[in-house]
């Protein structure tokens, strides 16, 4: 008997399909083993040792590959064929060993296929090749530096600045990067400008549109009409003159498809045309690549290996590409020869191949019935892309058209084109991020006219625009930013995106990253005192000597030592930072999203307390985290949690009521003090500071909404807990109450949750 051993149970399941009964073919379920989540699991005193540990999860498959092992005669580890799944043949190895699971005469072999179809399985099967010890520690290397960055930055994060989640050697960088755009668009300082339009008509013709380029004999620049007198002067004197062609430019172009998938350029594009997260492309891509049942009962994956930073293709795969084109689109849309692409990404890994279909025969609509909604989407979108990658160029006839005044004191241009032969754009457009909506020239016909044809200028008019701030990163537009840095890898993307939101140090709205106010606070801190490892340059280093140590060019552990010789300075240095100094630093730097000025403030400091007027507001930081307080505390005790504005003037972190919190209610009936209405770190609650040591302080109930609370029922929560009488047997008062667990009963020190319609304030 020989085992076969994947990463998941339904690669498996199609793979023993595929290799009869003299193989067993078990998953792993992704790594067997990992680095314990605690101190010391990379020994840096001794040079790097790594303590790997079988977790609870992992340890029930182990069970079942060790006794499978122990009644083979040879092992197959066909992990995935990248670093991770080169790392997880090593693991498995080496957990078998220390199980004493192998018999001497045990042959272990690694193979590799890109795509769970027949032939690629048996043919790797047949090809069988010994682990790569390079490609193994390079993965080691990256996992100790995640490591090493995290449980030594982290620590210094909740010490230095509570309320922080924690720090990553990649993801920090990726939210450097949101925070700077988020900066910049605060910063934006929006400019007016004027252009000017005229429809031109020559007799018997359509008219076309077109624009003022040149004036007095001046090429007109973005900025060069800035207001509306200017404008309308302009357009008058327009309005006066005759007009004449006074140049045509033809000119064929030819457009080339765009290179097949990459893990990236799926994600991107994924993104822009079907509206799916990084996460959610990667769940169904894996999905079509382990495969589902075709027609007839036959289990086969659908395309290639999804994690890659290749746009190569096999050429059997560039023959089936070629084939297809001919037999379903016509020869004139098949090139002469086949296409071949090159990586724009740093170190890609060319033996791989980009995302395709295993069958380019194989059309989205012979596998309808055997995909969900989502996965036959996806998989159109890879077939179309791959498809068109190899065919013809469109070829577009471009015409720029010039009108000259009598006086030649003004020239009008318009452009257009038309698609004279379509190629691979009759299947397939890529999309683009951050598209204007006045790009409407490309499909415009003009009219045939020849220079020195007269022209009528009509409806001249001036327009005003302004300028935009840069837009915020989509998920498509950040994983294409990292990848042109050189940051993270295939692998990683949907990870990083996943880790920023689970740690609220983004809000991903409209389908556009926004900095939480943690987040802002945690990039501010990194940046301020840990800048060199939150540097894109930097990191992108890193992965530059962890291609090194794949290809064999670089010993992994000096990598690790080379870092972490000047990291760990970094961080002892950091036992030096004093609390008023991190909060000095935060209060400078991101003043003008915590305090920004407002439109209606007339000139008012926005530091200035709207509660007593005399106090300036300042950061302050709690157990709970960072919040904005009165210097007049506690005269004032006026407090706010951190947030700016974004772009539409919502608090970015809460509803608009939330953002206009705290504010009075009104008084307590018998002591007169004031109720107030705050958010804290636990949600929205009501205080009231009768003169005890401190103030009370009582949630909002499930389904309270906090700008229809009423002064009643805020008196109402602030009076539990209520007595309600006492227990008829014991004698013993029963007690209504809310406490971190929600509303509660109390009788003889025993709690009993409320639920359903019981009401903690009525029962």
């Amino acid at each position: 008997m020989k085992l076969v051993i994947v990463e998941s149970p339904s690669k498996a399941k199609t793979i023993n399909k595929y290799l009869g009964n003299d193989y067993n073919v078990l998953a792993s379920f992704g790594h067997v083993r990992d680095l314990p989540a605690k101190n010391g699991s990379v020994d840096t005193e001794n040079d790097f040792n790594m303590i790997y540990e079988v977790d609870s999860y992992s340890q029930k498959h182990v069970t079942a590959l060790t006794k499978a092992a122990k009644e083979c005669d040879a092992i197959y580890l066909a992990t995935d064929p990248d670093r991770e799944g080169e790392a997880i043949s090593w693991h498995v190895l080496e957990v078998l060993q220390q199980k004493k699971a192998l018999k001497k005469n045990t042959e272990v072999h690694r193979v590799v296929f890109h795509e769970i179809t027949k032939k690629a399985v048996t043919k790797a099967i047949a090809n069988p090749r010994d682990i790569d010890m390079n490609l193994v520690n390079a993965q080691q290397a990256r996992r100790a530096l995640d490591y090493l960055v995290g449980f030594s930055l982290s620590p210094v994060l909740w010490r230095k600045l509570p309320g922080s989640k924690s720090a990553g050697r990649v993801q920090s960088v990726a939210l450097r990067l949101i925070c700077e755009r988020e900066a910049e668009i605060e910063a934006f300082i929006t400019r007016e400008y004027w252009d000017i339009s005229a429809v031109m008509q020559a007799e018997g013709k359509a008219g076309i549109k077109a624009k003022l380029t040149h004036w007095q004999g001046n090429k007109l620049d973005k900025f060069d009409i800035i207001d509306e007198r200017s404008a309308v002067d302009i357009e008058t004197t327009l309005k006066s003159k005759t007009y004449a062609v006074s140049s045509v430019e033809p000119k064929q172009v030819k457009r080339n498809p765009s290179a097949p998938f990459t893990t990236s350029t799926l994600q991107q594009e994924a993104s822009r045309k079907l509206g799916f997260g990084a996460k959610k492309t990667m769940q169904l891509a894996q999905k079509l690549y382990e495969g589902v049942p075709l027609e007839g009962g036959e289990t086969t994956g659908l395309i290639t290996y999804m994690r890659t930073d290749s746009v190569h293709l096999s050429g059997e795969a560039i023959g089936g590409a070629r084939y297809a084109i001919e037999k379903h689109f016509g020869k004139e849309y098949l090139p002469d020869s086949p296409r071949q692409y090159t990586s724009k990404a740093k170190n890609a890994q060319e033996a791989h191949e980009a995302i395709r279909p295993t069958d380019p025969s194989r059309m989205p609509e012979y596998v309808t019935s055997a995909l969900d909604k989502d996965m036959l989407r996806l998989y159109e979108l890879i077939w179309k892309r791959t498809i068109a990658s190899q065919m013809a160029s469109a070829i577009l006839d471009q015409v720029a058209m010039e009108f000259a005044a009598n006086d030649n004191s003004a020239t009008l241009r318009a452009t257009g084109s038309t698609i004279k032969f379509d190629g691979f754009l009759k299947l397939y457009r890529e999309g683009l991020d951050d598209q204007k909506d006045d790009v409407d020239d490309e499909d415009r016909i003009l009219p045939n006219l020849s220079v020195g044809t007269s022209t009528d200028a009509k409806d001249i008019a001036a327009a005003q625009h302004f300028t935009d701030p840069p837009p915020r990163f989509s998920e498509a537009s950040l994983v294409k930013k990292l990848e042109e840095l050189g940051i993270g890898r295939p692998s990683t993307y949907a990870s990083i995106l996943s880790v920023l939101q689970d740690r609220n140090y983004v809000l991903l709205d409209k389908k556009r990253f926004i900095p939480e106010a943690r987040g802002r606070l945690v990039n501010a801190f990194l940046t301020s005192f840990f800048e060199r490892y939150v540097q894109p340059e930097f990191t992108a280093r890193i992965e530059e000597r962890l291609d090194h140590v794949s290809a064999g060019e670089l010993e992994w552990k000096e990598v690790l030592r080379d870092f972490w010789d000047r990291f760990s300075k970094s961080i002892d240095e950091s036992k030096d930072i004093r609390m008023s100094e991190v909060l000095d630093i935060l209060d400078r730097e991101l003043e003008p999203f915590i305090f920004p000025a407002s439109k209606e403030a007339d000139g008012k400091d926005p530091r200035s307390c709207p509660v007593c007027g005399e106090g300036r507001l300042s950061l302050r930081l709690g157990r709970y985290g960072a919040y904005v307080s009165c210097s007049r505390y506690p005269e004032c005790t006026y407090t706010r949690e951190v947030s700016g504005s974004t772009a539409d003037g919502q608090s970015n972190t809460d509803s608009a009521t939330a953002g206009d919190l705290p504010k009075v209610l009104g008084n307590y009936p018998d002591t007169g003090a004031d109720i107030w209405l705050k958010k804290g770190p636990y949600g929205i609650y009501v205080e009231m500071n009768d003169g005890g040591e401190k103030p009370k302080r009582t949630s909002l109930l499930k389904g309270m909404e906090a700008d229809s609370l009423t002064l009643e029922t805020a008196i109402k929560l602030l009076s539990l807990p209520r007595d309600l009488g006492s227990h008829p047997d014991t004698g013993q008062p029963i007690l209504a109450g809310v406490g971190r667990y929600g509303p509660f009963l109390l009788h003889d020190k025993k709690y009993t949750t409320l639920k359903g319609d019981d009401d903690v304030l009525n029962i």
